[in-house]
């Protein structure tokens, strides 16, 4: 009985020492700058024995550093390597699975999840209606940037001053008679779509075919754009708010997804 006894009391020391180091390492990843082994014992309320112990175990295993005689802390490489094996084990296109087959199959059109690549927008995730008529991308595949609604949803989000870099010199292809010419004309669009907080492809990329965009965003800004595409017929009137608060409703899911969120910036990072 003794032994049984003791096995699980240091079972729960292991548990209960584990939760404190990770808990340390939280505190120093969301601090600006190393902490102060003063800063530490107030923000953790852990005893200065205990402290200091833990602190010393995760600077043996770098997973921290130690960077003065004060002494401070701050994030080893071990975090770093830990947190690019966690990037490298995100699927955007698998991440957002669930949300867009749900998007693309109650509004029976093809669901986009895009990011701004140079000139082009870069398809990140997509799917399909199972409908016969209906718009075809695929993961990886590039469009335009100033005449598709996922492109120009994203250019209305940059700085005035940095929109120029991401279109082409001019003059530009204009593939059809709705296409906006030139940078001054993209630029007046561009107002519009700020103010309205959608952007609306009707016929510019393609004759038959209208594209609506939103963007999809977290708590430090823009992450990507999500649109749906398909026969323009089916984007007038009533069906275009039906379908944007359904585009809209699947953008917050997205952007309120932590591994996502990750996700996407880091495929926007490469």
């Amino acid at each position: 009985m003794a032994t049984s006894t003791q096995g699980r009391s240091a079972a729960n020391y292991h548990t209960q020492a584990l939760s404190r180091g990770l808990r340390l390492l939280q505190l120093i990843g969301a601090h600006r700058g190393p902490m102060t082994l003063a800063e530490l014992h107030e923000s953790s309320e852990l005893p200065k024995s205990t402290l200091v112990r833990l602190l010393s175990a995760l600077v043996q295993e770098d997973f921290l550093v130690r960077v003065d005689e004060q002494p401070s802390y701050r994030l080893g490489h071990q975090v770093m390597a830990l947190s690019q094996a966690y990037l490298g084990g995100l699927d955007v296109s698998a991440l957002a699975h669930d949300e867009l087959t749900d998007l693309a199959r109650q509004s029976r059109q093809t669901a986009n999840l895009a990011i701004l690549d140079g000139t082009e927008v870069l398809h990140v995730a997509v799917e399909r209606p199972d409908r016969a008529l209906r718009f075809d991308a695929t993961v990886g595949s590039h469009g335009p940037a100033w005449c598709t609604a996922l492109g120009k949803m994203l250019l209305s989000d940059l700085a005035p001053e940095d929109v120029e870099r991401h279109v082409p010199d001019e003059p530009w292809a204009t593939p059809t008679g709705r296409t906006a010419a030139d940078l001054a004309a993209l630029r007046r669009d561009l107002g519009r779509i700020r103010r309205r907080g959608y952007a609306f492809d009707d016929n510019e990329y393609a004759e038959g075919l209208s594209c609506l965009a939103v963007l999809v965003t977290d708590d430090r800004g823009t992450i990507g754009a999500l649109s749906l595409s398909g026969a323009s017929g089916e984007f007038a009137g009533p069906a275009q708010k039906r379908l944007l608060q359904q585009l809209s409703d699947s953008a917050q899911q997205l952007g309120s997804n932590p591994a996502m969120v990750d996700a996407l910036r880091a495929v926007a990072r490469d």
